[in-house]
């Protein structure tokens, strides 16, 4: 006699209806070190526009492609998305007030910081190990955020140790110790 085989497969919850808590979610995500950025831009009256942003990443090689995500409950929100060209200023390690800075509410995110405009006028921070000039090539819906494409039109770097973000806390890295020089 045989036995018969039992239906051993779990229902999976549809995604729709999963619900996280955002606290632990986040903290979750938080294992994933990430490098910081603040992406600047100018207003259609050319007022200096900046973010912080850790959700950056490299696209492609050929085209160079570039990608950020934009929260929809940031500060400067409308025009940052309305913006068709932008700069991504990598900071380096010792710019963590600017990341500090470019995350607040301030009205003039730009006071005491130094900076010089790309030639489409989008401000490109002094110090930073490495600047991205880009113009917008896509957006897409994200949930709360909108993720931008853009094409890399010009980039500037200089050796530096970046300003690393993870676990809700600034890191530095250093070389590994079971790897040779």
């Amino acid at each position: 006699m045989t036995a018969k085989k039992r239906n051993t497969r779990a229902k999976k919850t549809p995604p729709e209806a999963r619900q996280f808590d955002k606290r632990d979610y986040r903290r979750a995500l938080g294992q994933f070190a990430t490098g910081v950025t603040v992406v600047t831009t100018h207003s259609k009256k050319g007022r200096p526009i900046g973010i912080t942003v850790n959700s950056f990443s490299s696209v492609s090689l050929d085209p160079p492609l570039v990608l950020w995500s934009l929260s929809r409950q940031a500060t400067d929100f409308e025009e940052m998305n309305e913006a068709e060209r932008f700069a991504v200023n990598v900071l380096a390690a010792r710019q963590h007030h600017l990341s500090r800075q470019f995350s607040t509410k301030l009205p003039d995110k730009f006071a005491g910081v130094a900076y010089q405009q790309a030639a489409d006028g989008s401000p490109l921070l002094e110090g930073a190990t490495a600047q991205f000039i880009c113009r917008v090539a896509r957006r897409f819906e994200g949930g709360d955020h909108v993720i931008i494409l853009g094409h890399v039109e010009e980039y500037r770097w200089q050796q530096g140790e970046p300003l690393v973000f993870h676990s809700g806390r600034y890191h530095v890295t250093t070389r590994h110790p079971d790897l040779p020089e």
